[in-house]
């Protein structure tokens, strides 16, 4: 069976349980962190059997685990800051970033 996700690598987010924006760099179909973690800092016990996604946090140096369900999709269409940006993505076009590769970047 295969899961669907509902965002995408370089697709700008806001974190509707802490307020926060970012950016997507990776997507795990199903929960991939440890237990341990998943007890200590996943409160909500959000699904495991759903997407999760790795964000870099707009105007912080950390990087969050984010259940699909706490996400929604960022309108404001404005680029985030982040020091790791640079380590994902090439440019931001259109109200999201590229990936190093892919077409069209640079």
């Amino acid at each position: 069976m295969t899961t669907r996700t509902r965002f995408t690598v370089g697709e700008l987010i806001h974190h509707t349980k802490f307020d926060y924006r970012g950016v997507i760099v990776d997507v795990d179909p199903v929960y991939a962190g440890s237990d341990e973690w998943y007890e200590t800092v996943a409160k909500s016990r959000p699904p495991k059997d759903q997407p999760w996604y790795h964000v870099l946090v707009d105007g912080y140096s950390h990087s969050t685990y984010v259940a699909e369900r706490h996400l929604e999709p960022d309108t404001r269409g404005e680029q985030i800051e982040h020091p790791a940006l640079g380590q994902f993505f090439d440019r931001f076009m259109n109200g999201r970033y590229s990936r190093h590769g892919e077409p069209g970047a640079h």
